[in-house]
């Protein structure tokens, strides 16, 4: 699914339009910042994402997160081993969850993908934000915010600012759906698509 898309110009207009939406069949379309390298240089970039694994590593991870190029972890990471493990597929950028005790992780992380920025941070409701993060949120001015906590699968546009959950990776529980995703990345914009653990 498209997440992030530079909109095409209108016909007889020299203005670019977006069209936001919190839906997860119609997502924004939003103008990408602009890149150092020229577009044909840069091939399109693969970025696992997850969150509240909570000291569990599913098997499946390992499997669908083969060949990407980053790994993202939204927080509620549980045991530092499983970090370790997460690098032996990819980089990873991670933060701590409110589980977290302990682990020398950041509460915020930015990242920047082809001209995108990201920012995770475990904690955000995208609807009540709290004070600080939601100032550090405008001080940053990302395209796309990581977050966790909620164990739900989101996606959902809030003042220009995309809200991305890849859901809950931990153990099984029952009624408890278990995704992961992985975002596409390139300087025209961002897809993603969703796995389920237990499919």
């Amino acid at each position: 699914m498209p997440l992030l898309r530079k909109p095409e110009p209108e016909e007889g207009s020299g203005t670019e339009s977006s069209k936001p939406s919190d839906d997860l069949d119609h997502l924004p379309e939003l103008h990408s910042l602009a890149t150092d390298e020229p577009a044909e240089e840069q091939r399109p970039m693969r970025i696992g994402v997850l969150s509240d694994t909570h000291g569990h590593l599913d098997p499946r991870i390992t499997e669908i997160f083969q060949g990407v190029d980053r790994i993202l972890h939204a927080g509620d990471i549980g045991l530092p081993w499983l970090i370790l493990e997460l690098e032996q597929i990819a980089p990873v950028t991670a933060v701590t969850g409110n589980v977290d005790v302990g682990l020398e992780y950041k509460d915020t992380e930015i990242f920047e993908c082809a001209g995108h920025k990201f920012l995770i941070h475990h904690i955000v409701d995208p609807e009540s934000m709290d004070e600080k993060l939601e100032k550090r949120i405008i001080r940053e001015g990302p395209d796309i915010v990581i977050y966790g906590h909620t164990h739900l699968r989101s996606v959902q546009t809030v003042n220009e600012t995309l809200y991305f959950n890849p859901g809950y990776a931990g153990r099984k529980k029952a009624d408890q759906e278990r995704t992961v995703a992985i975002l596409t990345c390139d300087p025209e914009g961002i897809t993603a698509d969703f796995f389920d653990l237990d499919a």
